[in-house]
C-alpha cells in the first residue's frame, strides 16, 4: 500500500506526459491516492514502535544499498498531509492555457516525490525523492507563474541547489562517520549505530551544523528564508500549495528523522543557535509580514515566520513539544494551502491582489470570504483548528524543557518572545482579512461571482481536516509520539 501511495502520482504523471487526459488523470491519481493513505491510517497501530508496512528491494549489496519504504506515526502524518494537499491542489489548478498536461504531471511529481521522500528508509532514496520534487517546482514557476517568475524560479533554484548540496555534503559525512562494519543507507541501522554511541560527538556537532543548514535553506530558516515569498507570490497558486504546504515540511521532517535521533549532542551543542535564528523567523519575519502591501506577499511571508513555531518545537527536543511540531507542521501545511487557493481564486477573477485595490468581496463572495476567514483563524492559532492544538504544545514543552530554578533559561525567554509572535500573526491576518473582504465594495467587483460548487469540495476537505484534529488531536498526539519515545525524554 505504501509503495502505492508514492507510485500513483508518479505514474499517472509519466501517463499524462505521453498524452492521457491530464486534468481526469490528475483528479483521478490524488483521490485515490487519498484513498489508499486513509486506508494506511485505518489500519496503522499505534501501539508498535517499530515501522510498519515495511518493503525492501536490494539494489547494491557493496554498498547495503536497497529501495525501503515503510512508515511510522511521524511519516504517516505527513503522507496525510501530502495526499490531501495534492487533491486540493489538483481541484483548483483547473483549465491551464498553455502546456496543460505538463503543468499537472508537474504537480502529481512533486507529491509524488514529497511521499516518496517522507515514506523512505533508505538515505539515498530519502534524498533523491525530495530532488524529484523540486525540478518541477522550478518549472512551475519559470513556465507559468506571473509577476517576476523569472527571477524567482532563478532566485529559488539557486537558494535550494545550495541547500540541497550542503545537505548532501552533510549526509555523506553522516554515512562515512559510522564504522565501517556498520555502514549502512538503512536509516534503522543508522540509528542502531547512533544508539551505541558509535558516532563520535565532534562529529555529531560537525555532522548536525551542516544538517541544519541544509534543512533550514530548504524550509526557510531564517536568515536564509528570503527566497520563499518572492517565489509562492510568483508560483501559481497549486504551486504555492504544493510547496508551501508540503514539500517545506521535507526539512523539518529530515530534522526529526535523521538529526536528533541520530545526532544528539549535536543538537544539544547547537540549541541556542537554533533558537535564536527561530527566533528571527518569528519575530523579525513576523514584523515584515506587517508591512506587506499585498496578499500573495503577506502569505509567503506567513508562511516563513510559522515555521518557526515548528523549529520551536523541534528545538525543545521533549516528546510534548516535538509531538506539538509535528501537529503544527500538518496543520499548516493544510492552512496555508487553503489560504494560497483562495488568493490564487482572487487574482485569476480580479487580477490584482494589492490590498488597496480590493475589499468588500464578501458581499458578493460570502463562501469565499468564510473560508478565508476560517483559514485565518486556523493561521493565528484560534482553539477548535489543528493549528492552536500544535501550537499549545509547543509551548508547553519548549517552556518547562529548560527550567531552571531562580532563573529564566533561554527557552522560556524563547517561548515569551514566540507569544508576542502570535499577536504579531493576529494583526497582519486579521488586517488582511479586513482589506480583501470587509468594507465598501469597489465598483470594479460588483460583477465577481462566488466559488462555484466543484471548488468547494477541495476547500471543505481542507477545513474539515483542520477542524477534525483541533476538536480531537489526541488521535493525532497517539499516533505520533510513540514515534519519539526511543530517543527522547519526556518534560522534566
Amino acid at each position: 500500500m505504501v509503495l502505492f501511495v508514492i507510485f500513483c502520482p508518479i505514474v499517472a504523471a509519466i501517463l499524462i506526459m505521453i498524452g492521457a487526459p491530464a486534468r481526469k488523470m490528475a483528479v483521478a491519481a490524488s483521490v485515490l491516492t487519498l484513498g489508499a493513505t486513509l486506508l494506511l491510517l485505518a489500519s496503522f497501530s499505534p501501539e508498535q514502535h517499530d515501522f510498519q508496512e515495511v518493503t525492501s528491494f536490494p539494489i547494491s549489496s557493496e554498498w547495503h544499498l536497497s529501495f525501503t519504504t515503510g512508515i511510522d506515526g511521524l511519516s504517516l502524518a505527513l503522507v496525510l498531509l501530502a495526499a490531501i494537499v495534492t487533491v486540493a491542489a489538483v481541484w483548483f489548478a483547473g483549465k491551464i492555457d498553455k502546456y496543460q498536461n505538463a503543468f499537472y504531471a508537474c504537480l502529481l511529481f512533486i507529491s509524488g516525490g514529497a511521499i516518496g521522500a517522507f515514506a523512505s528508509l533508505d538515505l539515498f532514496f530519502f534524498y533523491a525523492f525530495h530532488e524529484l520534487a523540486l525540478i518541477p517546482t522550478f518549472l512551475l514557476i519559470g513556465i507559468w507563474g506571473g509577476g517576476n517568475r523569472v527571477a524567482a524560479a532563478w532566485k529559488i533554484t539557486i537558494y535550494l541547489a545550495i541547500g540541497s548540496f550542503i545537505l548532501l555534503l552533510g549526509l555523506i559525512l553522516l554515512y562515512q562517520s559510522v564504522p565501517t562494519a556498520s555502514r549502512s543507507f538503512d536509516i534503522r541501522a543508522l540509528k542502531a549505530a547512533a544508539s551505541l554511541g558509535q558516532i563520535s560527538g565532534d562529529a555529531q556537532r560537525h555532522i548536525y551544523l551542516l544538517l541544519l543548514i541544509g534543512f533550514g535553506i530548504l524550509t526557510s530558516l531564517f536568515p536564509f528564508h528570503t527566497w520563499a515569498p518572492e517565489a509562492y507570490a510568483a508560483a501559481p497558486a497549486p504551486a504555492a500549495m504544493l510547496h508551501a504546504g508540503i514539500l517545506k515540511k521535507f526539512g523539518l521532517y529530515g530534522l526529526l528523522r535523521l538529526a536528533i535521533p541520530l545526532l544528539p549532542e549535536g543538537a544539544r551543542h547547537w540549541t541556542n543557535l537554533l533558537v535564536l535564528l527561530l527566533l528571527g523567523n518569528i519575530i523579525y519575519v513576523g514584523l515584515v509580514t506587517i508591512a506587506q502591501k499585498r496578499l500573495d506577499w503577506m502569505l509567503g511571508y506567513s508562511s516563513v515566520m510559522h515555521i518557526g513555531y515548528i523549529f520551536l518545537g523541534i528545538a525543545s527536543a521533549s516528546i510534548l513539544g516535538v509531538t506539538g511540531a509535528v501537529v503544527l507542521m500538518f496543520a499548516h501545511g493544510l492552512s496555508i494551502a487553503l489560504l494560497f487557493a483562495l488568493a490564487g481564486e482572487l487574482r485569476k477573477r480580479t487580477g490584482t491582489l494589492v490590498f488597496e485595490e480590493l475589499g468588500g468581496l464578501a458581499k458578493v463572495m460570502p463562501f469565499a470570504g468564510l473560508a478565508f476567514g476560517l483559514g485565518a483563524f486556523a493561521a493565528i492559532g484560534l482553539p477548535g483548528f489543528a493549528n492552536f492544538a500544535g501550537e499549545i504544545m509547543i509551548f508547553f514543552g519548549a517552556f518547562k524543557n529548560g527550567w531552571e530554578i531562580g532563573r529564566f533559561h533561554i527557552f522560556q525567554i524563547a517561548t515569551v518572545l514566540a507569544l508576542w509572535g502570535m499577536v504579531i500573526s493576529t494583526v497582519y491576518m486579521l488586517r488582511a482579512y479586513r482589506k480583501v473582504f470587509m468594507g465598501a465594495l469597489n465598483e470594479r467587483w460588483t460583477g465577481l461571482v462566488d466559488l462555484r460548487s466543484a471548488l468547494r469540495v477541495p476547500v471543505t476537505l481542507l477545513v474539515g481536516a483542520l477542524l477534525c484534529y483541533g476538536f480531537f488531536p489526541q488521535s493525532f498526539v497517539r499516533m505520533t509520539t510513540p514515534a519519539f519515545r526511543t530517543y527522547l525524554t519526556a518534560n522534566k
